[in-house]
Parts: structure tokens; C-alpha cells; sequence
């Protein structure tokens, strides 16, 4: 029976190092994306907790506001987002690249 124990300690004792070796090559750094996707998502759980918001209305909120469109952006910026999105399609339109790309683009947003 001792034998048994001693066995058992002693396969547990070289199973371990095993283990830890694991647990640091599971623990990678977050790629970029993910840590804006952390930061977006801190952002908006404390504005939600700014307004109170509880269950449902709180779910709609934050929904809203991960994917961009109650994040805090005012008028003015949804504005330019939207003509940054037209000058886009128009520059990918033409097929421009580079620097005619830069200029069209530049003097798009301009007006």
C-alpha cells in the first residue's frame, strides 16, 4: 500500500511541471483588435452604467453602442464618417490608387 502511495506522489510530483508549462503557453498577449474590442467594450459598459440602464434596455445599448452606433459620436461626426464612406466608394469606383488615391480622397472630404 505505502508502494502505491509513493508511486502516486511521485507521478503527481512530474505531472506538475507539465501543468504550469501549459498554463504560461495558454496565457498569449491580445492581438490589437482584441484589445480594442476590450477598450470599446469597457467604454460603453461605463456609459451604460452612467444612464442606469438594467435587462433589456441596457442589452440594446450596449449592442448599439459596441458596433459603433450610440458610442458617443456626435452628429457632426457621423456627418463625416458617412461622407468619408461615400468619398470611398467613389475613389474604389474609379479604381484609383496611390497617390491619385491621397488627392482624390483629400479633395473629396474637403467638399
Amino acid at each position: 500500500m505505502s508502494k502505491l502511495m509513493m508511486a502516486l506522489c511521485c507521478l503527481m510530483l512530474a505531472a506538475s511541471p507539465l501543468a504550469l508549462a501549459q498554463d504560461k503557453a495558454a496565457k498569449k498577449e491580445p492581438t490589437e483588435a482584441q484589445k480594442k474590442q476590450q477598450e470599446r467594450m469597457k467604454s460603453c459598459n461605463a456609459k451604460a452604467g452612467d444612464k442606469k440602464l438594467e435587462g433589456d434596455a441596457r442589452k440594446k445599448f450596449m449592442s448599439a453602442c459596441l458596433s459603433g452606433e450610440d458610442a458617443g459620436t456626435s452628429d457632426k461626426q457621423k456627418a463625416q464618417q458617412e461622407k468619408m464612406k461615400a468619398c470611398n466608394k467613389q475613389a474604389g469606383d474609379k479604381k484609383l490608387e496611390g497617390d491619385a488615391r491621397k488627392k482624390f480622397m483629400s479633395s473629396c472630404l474637403k467638399g
